[in-house]
């Protein structure tokens, strides 16, 4: 049995009106200087890892085989075995996951025609460290937030964050139209890596996960004075997709499968064999419940934005929907430039797509991803 949490509903038709949930007027990414093609990575790592005279071909494997060319970290790689506790790799987290943020968010504001002081509401999520006060209020004076911009930090979405963030953002600004609000997820993954460990699952993740920060600005229509700024349109002369309908599913018996395992030493993550399996089994039926509640069908969707979870799950995701090969191109190419950034990544994706080759107005698009709980989200889109 699946636990299902709907959007506020929406009439099904294929040829909607204008719709009335949160216009995406920008998506900006911030990456960390420290770059490093996947080859270079492989043997550090594995230093940092592996016990001395450890057989390495399963390290060297997983990095040939994650999808991976190259990856940003937060710090210069030799500066990770000096990361002798969590408190200081936490440390690390706050200064480089500030620095980002700032950029990220001064960046998507920038691009919306907005400054800081339009800022109604700031939704933070962020796995790879924890701060109180949170992330979110040491940057609201850093770049400028107002007094009384409120604040949402999220903790233990991961991957599925900025799909989930997304969400709760139209949920917000459904119920507080003419405000602005804006998501930033930071993620330096690279931080929670285990030293000496040699499981599994450590291993992969140093094979398959990269650092940045992302944020997304979102309005709804407003009126100001003679003017009206309507649903699709961010300000003059720009416009956005719109988020049409969101849903959110809840796979129950499956909490074991993906997450952290929290001791003195940090976040030990936890990745199960099992969650390829799990979007075949479940993901494609929830999915096309959702697209036919709108009228909709896998075939009227032009853009697939999805979180890259890497090879297994991209590809899962591609067979239980039974999509052109080519339909997942954007989450493969994220996941070469840049690894697998956690929440950040589908908004990597979706500023990508954005850029790159703009969905046609009247266009449908599909932004999804998938997290610890474990969860799914999808967000319906509509250029």
């Amino acid at each position: 049995m699946t636990v299902d949490i709907h959007a506020p509903s929406v009439t099904p038709c294929r040829t909607a009106a204008p719709p009335t949930g949160a216009t995406i007027a920008a998506v900006r990414t911030a990456l960390p200087p420290h770059r490093y093609a996947q080859d270079d990575l492989t043997e550090p790592i594995g230093d940092l890892c592996l016990p001395p005279g450890a057989d390495r071909a399963m390290l060297r494997h997983l990095h040939a085989s994650a999808g991976v060319r190259a990856r940003h970290l937060a710090l210069p790689i030799e500066r990770y075995a000096g990361l002798r506790d969590f408190g200081q790799a936490n440390d690390a987290w706050m200064e480089v996951g500030l620095e980002l943020g700032a950029e990220a968010v001064t960046g998507a504001l920038t691009e919306a025609g907005l400054g800081p002081a339009d800022v109604d509401l700031l939704v933070c999520t962020s796995i790879t460290g924890i701060a109180a006060p949170s992330l979110d209020a040491r940057l609201a004076r850093r770049v400028g937030l107002r007094p009384d911009v409120k604040r949402v930090p999220v903790f233990g979405l991961g991957c599925v964050g900025g799909a989930a963030g997304l969400a709760r953002l139209n949920d917000y600004l459904r119920g507080h139209p003419g405000e602005t609000a804006v998501l930033l997820a930071v993620e330096l993954c690279s931080l929670t890596l285990q030293q000496r460990d040699a499981s599994q699952a450590n291993l992969v993740a140093g094979a398959l996960f990269g650092d940045g920060a992302a944020a997304l600005v979102a309005r709804t229509g407003v009126t100001t004075g003679p003017g009206t700024i309507g649903p699709g349109t961010t300000g003059p002369g720009t416009t956005g997709p719109v988020v049409v309908a969101t849903r959110s599913h809840l796979y129950p018996d499956t909490e074991k499968l993906l997450g952290w395992n929290i001791g003195a030493s940090g976040f030990r993550v936890v990745i199960g064999a099992g969650i390829p399996g799990i979007v075949r089994s479940h993901f494609g039926r929830h999915l096309r419940a959702f697209l036919a509640d709108h009228g909709l069908t896998t075939e009227d969707i032009g853009t697939w934005l999805c979180h890259p979870g890497g090879p297994k799950v991209l590809s899962a995701v591609t067979d239980t929907l039974g999509l052109p090969a080519d339909a997942l191109d954007t989450a493969w190419s994220s996941l070469a430039a840049v690894g697998n950034m956690s929440s950040v990544s589908v908004l990597h994706i979706l500023q990508n797509a954005r850029e790159s080759t703009p969905p046609e107005g009247g266009s449908w698009g599909l932004l999804m991803a998938m997290g610890p709980g474990f969860c799914s989200e999808l967000v319906l889109l509509r250029w």
